[in-house]
């Protein structure tokens, strides 16, 4: 099968694969029929999170079951899947708290309690290195699917690909941004990102009762996105001292109620950061998390989604104090929240595909990275057809 491969750093192809096959009796082959690039599988491409050998990316994919293990109970061939993207097991104890990102089974070499930069790690993820899982991913045209009874939702009737394909990670990513602040009706929330995450952050700030949302960014083109897809006032950020300021002027000096790091570790550095960056053994830099703690009001609430790799030097961890900041992030338990999720879409109360910018064709997949990486063509969200 066709299916693109990481080689190492910046370095993807379109390879040809053995396709994948029944390794366990709870398993499922997909037939992948629609899949996308995640911010988060920029990452990898860049070479934040190492990974030595080869393999097959992606973890925003869904598709039809071809082939079904021998314990399979709630799959039958002809089934269209979406899948969540951590893979969980459905019986240890954190997937029994429906915190399915923290399975002790789905990753037996690096699985551990700590959450280190290089050991200890949580639930396996597809196509997302051996550090978690080793897993095969599904930018390709099948995938091997584990723990198939507890994973894959099938599709409702009558939806197609690309209305739901975004319930495998972004819109619960972004719902669950939300969700964890806990909101009570009449917030301003500011979400820091304006990317395929934070746009879903900011439809779910609606949903969840927001009477203001923002969406701050560095792109314009990505902000003009934010305003036609979630109906979002935004601020370009030019430096975070002028950002902050435009924040406060529209909330009475205060801050923002709530703000959203839907940005997370930041590949765009000059000198001195990536000088910083290779002397302190850290991955990117932590800017976004800076700029929502300076923007969100005191005794507000900060949630973090876009994604963090190591320990950072001169963690402002005083301010948060200062400020009495509650916090709270983490990988998304998709498995918690995607039936409530994909009921919305049916009800027609969200509207998911509206932030794809490219459909290509998988063959094209090494140009679509790098599009989406430089930021070219005004690309805020690839869909890959196989």
């Amino acid at each position: 099968m066709k299916a693109l491969v990481f080689h190492k750093p910046k370095d993807v192809k379109v390879d040809t694969v053995d396709d994948p096959v029944i390794e366990k009796p709870g398993d499922v082959i997909l037939k992948v029929t629609s899949t996308a690039i995640c911010g988060s599988d920029l990452h990898i491409f860049n070479g934040f999170f190492p990974q030595a050998g080869n393999q097959v990316l992606g973890h925003e994919f869904m598709g039809e079951v071809v082939e079904v293990g021998p314990e399979v109970k709630k799959l039958k061939r002809g089934d269209r899947v979406i899948v969540p993207f951590p893979i969980a097991c459905g019986g240890c104890y954190f997937c029994l708290h429906q915190l399915h990102t923290h399975c002790e089974n789905s990753n037996p070499d690096n699985y551990g309690p700590e959450g280190g930069v290089l050991k200890e790690k949580g639930a396996g993820l597809f196509g997302y290195t051996d550090l978690y899982g080793g897993y095969n991913g599904g930018q390709a045209e099948y995938v091997r699917v584990p723990y198939a009874d507890i994973g894959p939702r099938v599709v409702s009737a009558g939806l197609e690909d690309e209305q739901c394909l975004f319930l495998t990670d972004i819109f619960p990513t972004g719902f669950a941004a939300i969700d964890w602040a806990e909101l009570k009706g009449g917030e301003t929330v500011l979400v820091i990102g304006c990317g395929p995450v934070g746009i879903m952050a900011q439809k779910a700030a609606w949903l969840k009762g927001a009477k203001r949302v923002i969406g701050m960014d560095t792109r314009q083109y990505r902000l003009d996105k934010a305003m036609v897809a979630a109906n979002s006032e935004t601020i370009l950020v030019k430096n975070h001292k002028e950002a902050v300021a435009q924040v406060r002027a529209l909330t009475q000096g205060r801050g923002a109620d709530v703000c959203v790091d839907a940005v997370g570790l930041e590949a765009d550095m000059n000198i001195l950061d990536k000088a910083k960056m290779m002397l302190n053994m850290e991955s990117g830099n932590i800017d976004a998390f800076r700029l929502a703690l300076s923007a969100v009001r005191r005794g507000g609430t900060v949630t973090t989604v876009g994604v963090y790799a190591t320990t950072y030097d001169n963690f402002p961890f005083g301010q948060m104090f200062e400020k009495g900041i509650r916090w709270r992030g983490g990988q998304v338990p998709v498995h918690k929240y995607i039936d409530d999720l994909m009921q919305l879409v049916v009800d027609g109360k969200v509207v998911l595909e509206d932030i794809i910018t490219h459909r290509m064709p998988l063959s094209d997949a090494v140009k679509a990275y790098d599009i989406f990486n430089k930021k070219e063509d005004d690309c805020v969200k690839v869909v890959l057809k196989p």
